[in-house]
């Protein structure tokens, strides 16, 4: 784990959304939900909803790519405890070509599109989603699919493995 900060990093299209988060941050004892998505960063009703939706006594950020990038590059959440959620792999893969280090990513919900398929409950992947996925794993990050901390965390390289 390096000292930028980052705590956990989930994948969820949802975001941060009832049970789940609280869930959540109550295991991993966070006090920062960091967005990353550029296009949240636009909506100014996603960014309310967003608001809403985070748990009491834990702040949030929601940042693009580029400025998360710089901001964990540049220390500035050393020895918090930042829990960092994206909707999908493409913005870690850009916060990694940007030399952020995460310490692994749990993939929680990736809801069913056009060309995607399930390789999970809940978890459904297209063919951009499986090469970003291929990157993060060939840079050594470990990723795990859970939706809950209750849940036993799976491998997710053996998920695609299965699917192929």
């Amino acid at each position: 784990m390096g000292s930028n900060g980052i705590k956990h990093v989930r994948i969820d299209e949802r975001l941060i959304h009832g049970q789940v988060a609280t869930m959540w941050t109550n295991t991993i004892k966070t006090n920062r939900i960091m967005i990353v998505d550029d296009a949240v960063v636009k909506s100014d009703m996603e960014k309310v909803a967003l608001k809403t939706a985070v748990p009491s006594g834990v702040k949030l950020s929601i940042l693009t790519v580029k400025g998360a990038a710089n901001n964990i590059n540049n220390g500035k959440y050393e020895g918090q405890q930042v829990f960092l959620i994206v909707k999908s792999p493409h913005a870690l893969r850009g916060l990694v070509d940007a030399g952020v280090e995460l310490p692994q990513i749990n993939v929680g919900n990736m809801s069913t599109k056009a060309g995607s398929r399930q390789i999970k409950k809940s978890v459904s992947v297209t063919e951009e989603n499986l090469e970003d996925f291929d990157y993060l794993l060939k840079k050594g990050i470990k990723i795990t699919a859970q939706m809950v901390p209750s849940e036993d965390a799976v491998e997710f390289a053996s998920l695609l493995k299965n699917k192929k």
